[in-house]
């Protein structure tokens, strides 16, 4: 019988122990080599975590201030934010902004066209203008050149501070066009007018900033005048009739089938031209074009097999998506034109009918080296009489024998012809085919006002030298055409050129009062399109030795920034205009996209009136959608403003500083004080806003006490561990108190302009206010500052913890307070508390001393903060100890959240081939060629064909991120090894966002890999031919019948026509060309 029972008893230790083993190791363990102590590892936790908020709520008065805002409690009233309302007043306030802004535009195409009307042309002209790239030169003698007279420039901060003449405008001609063309001279002579129209505007508006006139000629008149440089090459490739608002205002929306003639006649420097031609017709299509590319032979290759028979959207992505496939076409066989004709004409014909297009003009664009005959009988079956589709055809080589052919079929369909002979021919012929389609636009004489998706600047030559990104600002352009007025050439439709003026989208965000959205709410606006116009999450911008833009920044989707909303619910409601509320679970990224927060947002959205673009405001639940105001007097708001610690938000407006000149050089602090106390009548502030800086400087005045007394106090804080003490409230005020010397900081950096994640900017709060309040309140939250090299150097500890009035339901977070440490004096605290233990006589079973074992301090995201190797601070704990993370992720200790980013850049092999290269190459090969030294032609073109190997391009990446589950306070596992079982404790540290993580140091697991957070590229395998919703502008100018068509290109040394053509062109331009 008792063997019996020992038998039990030993199957009962059995079971016991593999039930353990089972829910503690990779697989089926029943023991460790070494065990560590729960109860020590606890003690250990205990006695850090005890010490460290000692020491975070001493110095940051955390107690004192919750103190202070617990005694207003009973004088202040808690809001539920109604999101629909606050959107839908936002939307106005942003629609009012704008009206003022297109207002000024329409101003100046008044002056223009009555200044036009009132001209009358003169070849002989002479006139002396301020030439933008010769103002203020002087010839070696020291007069100054023609067009060059004296012109003041002074540096002005509304305008980055660039010198500029703010009473007069001045005129910039491409480097290709002669500066004395009668064309130039008379256009820059009529327009003067406009210089006081400008001035005018921005008396009237001061928060205007560059306003221009761009000239159908050519040149480009830009206010305030401003002195442009040109490249090291002495050339300035600017001309505005490439830009997207002159081509935007200039034309209706457009469908374009592109015909490329791939026979074998068009081999060589033929297939070059044509391959360019296509490039830049591509340039000149927008996000509200769709187009097609077919190449031909004696069979049709579409340039995307996909998009076989439809047309897509000439976003970024498109047309660089087909410009790659460009460099693959080669030149064979016989061209059958009449077979790509019926393809195009039956394509755009079917494509008009699905109602995705435009809806607007139509037209084909033929590339070839000739046509043998006219196919008047496919343009009969297709386009005549009505003539809808217009035909462009481009004569590529120097031969004329096939002129006539492609010229009739341009002018008897209302397009035009051109011949391109050499490269350089290329741009300037295919922006004739813009003054045709902008004819019917000019006969309606409808001023569409049109604005532009949101993109960087670079007009003026300046902002390329000036530091970082300053100079480099995000804006959209609001533009309108401009006609000639002229009865006698009302049927021909002369457009004059465009006119236009920049918005920052920084003064978008002027209109968003931050303070109502709280702290992790933001507001966002999209075009048409679904591309972002202001986004917190929109990235144009991407660091390689300086700051660059990336080349996609303007076409980013709403759809790639809100990646949740898998089926677009939210985009597509917004690009339909429509007004509502949508809800979705959320990952948002912070802290250099290395931490997330998971939240629940409410958006709510409406459109903005008389505008392209939609509104969104997002919320977080919970304390996200409360509100609370307090109540104090003025007097005493204004004594407590007087601190000279106290300082407000630079990038939110409480008070409007750009209406007047004068109150432009005041800081947001002062115009407050001044608008107080009666100084400034004229100044426009936010009363709301302000009422509740004076509370919350009221309330957290008494802190400026605390920390001096804490300052004086030489007993404490005597080896200067603890730097500085920090306060934010909801309404951007701060509070900041140096314990050392401003020489002594280690971290010079922090809370000054230069550390955006650590300010209340325009679009969200301090990394450190956003990280508290997902806090459990009373607790701290410890973090490393994240350096951007690749190893983390940094040396400091940043602490906070937030305050907030409790309430039963409703608890919003007021303010949140901080310090900032020594890493070493952190650090040092973590070490003596790992030396602590319970037994009587002080000597400990296990320190973390011992070799046998590896201490490590960790935040919830699985940084470490302290570790034995100093060298791994601020490393990612599944890098050093990747079993073990692997392990707490099976446990669910951790757990693994898939983040998207679809504005990354990847770096990317290229071959030396490289399409996006390759036309750009044969023209500077071309060029080489000339040069009479054969040494110095090998040695520049070697440059030329030497690529770099690497370089960065867009790209989507998928990575992880990782987050500690708040409900596991401790645990125990065994992982099993190749030949051991390492044996591991975790446990959280009191009242903050870490814990201690003490592992055996004596088994190895070089099998399991390290777990990182490198990004893996998405690679797609074939090109994405779903057309996202999108919604078509609202005005189309596509077809007028009192066009006069006659003016349709035309060619020199034309040989004589074929004898069909001769007898039978008359008769047609009779018919057709009215």
């Amino acid at each position: 019988m008792p063997e019996n029972v020992n038998l039990l008893r030993a199957f009962g230790f059995f079971c016991f122990t593999f039930w353990t083993a089972f829910n503690t190791a990779l697989v089926d363990v029943v023991g460790s080599e070494q065990q560590i102590p729960l109860s020590v590892v606890k003690l250990w936790a205990s006695a850090f975590g005890g010490e460290i908020k000692s020491i975070a709520a001493k110095y940051s008065g955390s107690q004192l201030l919750q103190k202070k805002y617990k005694e207003y409690e009973k004088d202040v009233t808690i809001e539920e934010i109604d999101g629909l309302q606050l959107v839908k007043k936002l939307a106005k306030n942003m629609e009012e902004m704008f009206h003022k802004k297109s207002e000024a535009v329409r101003r100046l195409v008044e002056a223009a066209e009555d200044a036009y009307l009132k001209h009358e042309f003169d070849a002989d002209l002479q006139y002396e203008y301020f030439n933008a790239v010769l103002i203020n030169e002087r010839d070696e003698e020291g007069n100054y050149l023609e067009l060059g007279k004296e012109f003041i420039l002074v540096p002005n901060d509304h305008f980055n501070n660039l010198p500029v003449n703010i009473s007069l405008s001045d005129v910039q001609v491409p480097t290709n066009m002669y500066n004395k063309d009668p064309a130039i001279v008379n256009g820059v002579y009529w327009s003067e007018s406009l210089n006081k129209v400008f001035v005018d505007n921005f008396d009237h508006d001061p928060s205007l900033i560059w306003q221009y006139f761009g000239s159908a000629k050519g040149f480009f008149r830009q206010y305030p005048g401003i002195k442009w440089e040109p490249d090291e090459n002495g050339v300035i490739a600017f001309d505005c009739r490439n830009r997207k608002w002159y081509i935007q205002a200039a034309t209706s929306p457009k469908d374009v089938v592109i015909l490329v003639d791939v026979s074998g006649s068009m081999k060589g420097l033929r297939l070059t031209i044509a391959k360019q031609t296509v490039s830049s017709i591509l340039d000149t299509l927008g996000d509200d074009d769709f187009f097609n590319i077919i190449a031909y032979n004696e069979e049709l290759h579409y340039v995307e097999p996909c998009l076989n028979g439809t047309l897509v959207q000439a976003d970024r992505a498109n047309k660089e998506h087909f410009r790659e496939h460009l460099d693959k076409l080669f030149a064979k066989g016989i061209g059958m034109l009449d077979i790509a004709l019926n393809e195009a004409f039956n394509m755009l014909n079917e494509f008009n009918h699905t109602g995705q297009g435009s809806i607007c003009s139509q037209a084909i664009m033929l590339i070839t080296d000739g046509a043998v005959d006219t196919y008047d009988t496919i343009f009969a079956k297709y386009n005549w009489p009505d003539r809808k589709i217009r035909i462009f055809t481009y004569l590529i080589g120097r031969e004329a024998a096939f002129a006539d052919n492609l010229k009739w079929m341009a002018c008897a369909n209302k397009g035009f012809f051109t011949q391109i002979s050499t490269l350089a021919d290329v741009q300037e012929n295919v922006m004739e085919y813009l003054h045709v389609l902008s004819r019917p636009k000019v006969i309606d004489q409808e001023h569409d006002v049109v604005w532009t998706e949101a993109y960087i600047d670079s007009t003026v030559s300046l902002h390329d030298k000036l530091a970082d990104d300053q100079g480099l600002v995000l804006m959209t352009t609001v533009a309108m055409p401009v006609f000639s007025k002229q009865n006698e050439t009302r049927s021909k439709g002369i457009l004059l050129g465009v006119v236009g003026t920049d918005v920052p989208v920084k003064e978008l965000l002027k209109t968003i009062p931050k303070y109502k959205l709280g702290i992790h709410g933001y507001a966002f606006a999209i075009t048409n399109n679904g591309y972002i116009l202001t986004h917190p999450e929109l990235r144009p911008l991407y660091e390689e030795g300086k700051k660059r833009r990336k080349p996609n920044y303007s076409s980013v989707d709403l759809s790639e920034v809100e990646w949740e909303d898998r089926d677009d619910v939210l985009r597509n409601a917004m690009v339909n205009r429509k007004t509502g509320k949508f809800s979705m679970e959320v990952k948002k990224t912070v802290d250099k996209g290395k931490r997330v927060l998971v939240m629940t947002n409410d958006y709510y959205y409406t459109d903005i009136k008389g505008t392209p673009f939609s509104l969104g405001v997002a919320l977080s639940r919970g304390h996200g959608k409360y509100f609370f105001r307090g109540n104090v007097t003025v007097e005493e708001g204004l004594h407590d403003l007087e601190h000279p610690d106290v300082s407000l938000a630079d990038e939110w407006s409480y008070c409007n500083t750009d209406l007047h000149p004068e109150h432009r050089q005041m800081t947001q602090l002062e115009a407050i004080k001044r608008y107080l106390t009666g100084k400034e009548p004229l100044l426009q502030c936010d009363k709301e806003l302000i009422q509740e800086v004076l509370f919350d400087a009221v309330v957290s005045a008494p802190i400026e006490a605390y920390w001096t007394s804490l300052a004086l106090n030489k007993s404490e804080n005597s080896d200067k561990g603890v730097e500085v003490a920090f306060l934010g409230t909801r309404t951007g005020l701060s509070r900041i108190n140096l314990f050392v010397g401003p020489e002594q900081l280690t971290n010079q950096d922090f809370l000054t302009a230069e550390d955006k994640e650590n300010i209340f900017n325009a679009d969200h709060f301090p990394l450190w206010y956003r990280r508290a309040a997902e806090q459990i309140p009373g607790s701290f939250v410890y973090s490393i500052p994240f350096s951007t090299e690749t190893a983390n150097k940094s040396n400091v500890v940043t602490a906070s913890t937030a305050i907030q009035l409790l309430d039963d339901r409703k608890s919003p977070v007021v303010a949140a307070v901080g310090i900032q440490m020594k890493l070493e004096f952190f650090q040092r605290k973590f070490w003596t508390a790992s030396r602590q233990c319970a037994s009587l006589d002080g000597r400990c079973a296990i320190s973390c001393d011992d070799e046998a074992i590896n201490c490590y301090l960790i935040d919830n995201n699985g940084f470490i903060l302290v570790s034995e190797d100093y060298r791994q601070t601020g490393y990612f704990f599944g890098e050093v100890e990747g079993a073990v993370m692997n392990k707490l992720l099976t446990m669910g200790s951790f757990k693994r959240i898939t983040l998207y980013d679809y504005q990354a850049m990847c770096r990317t092999n290229k071959e030396s081939s490289d399409s996006a290269h390759s036309l750009l190459d044969v023209s500077i090969v071309n060029f080489l060629s000339t040069f009479p030294c054969n040494h110095q032609r090998k040695y520049l073109m070697a440059i030329v064909t030497q690529r770099l190997k690497q370089t960065l391009e867009p790209c989507d990446t998928e990575y992880p991120a990782f987050v500690s589950e708040r409900t596991i306070k401790e645990t125990t596992g065994n992982i099993a090894c190749d030949d051991c079982f390492k044996s591991f404790v975790i446990q959280q540290i009191p009242s903050s966002n870490l814990f201690m993580v003490v592992v055996d140091n004596e088994c190895f697991c070089d099998s399991v890999p390290p777990i990182t957070m490198a990004p893996i590229e998405i690679r797609y395998i074939l090109f994405n031919c779903k057309i996202k919703i999108r919604r078509r502008p609202e005005s189309c100018h596509g077809f007028h019948p009192e066009e006069n068509a006659r003016e349709c290109g035309g060619v020199s040394g034309l040989s004589a026509k074929p004898p069909l053509v001769a007898s039978v062109l008359p008769l047609l331009l009779t018919i057709f060309l009215r």
